[in-house]
């Protein structure tokens, strides 16, 4: 059953030059696992509530892959690289 990774990440004043390295070094963590981007910070209509920020949506072949990645020494080797300059929240979901 496939696995979602969901972030949502509020947008900073101005982007740290770390986050954009992450931005250019995350796939690479992903690949073994089967990560693949469904949803990277494209335009959201707010219906209800507030939505500061912007939505990130990847999906895994399985709850293993995608805690797996998340654990992954490639991925804890980048991960301060958003965490220090982005605030946000990000859980893992098995889809239906």
């Amino acid at each position: 059953m496939a696995a979602y990774l969901l972030a949502h990440l509020r947008k900073p004043e101005e982007i740290h030059p770390d986050v954009l390295e992450y931005k250019e070094r995350v796939q690479s963590a992903l690949d073994p696992f089967s990560g693949r981007f469904i949803v990277r910070g494209g335009e959201v209509d707010v219906r209800e509530g507030d939505w500061p920020g912007d939505v990130i949506l990847v999906e895994f072949p399985s709850m293993k892959h995608a805690r797996d990645f998340y654990d992954s020494a490639a991925y804890q080797e980048i991960l301060r690289l958003r965490t220090d300059h982005l605030k946000g929240e990000l859980i893992l979901v098995e889809g239906v």
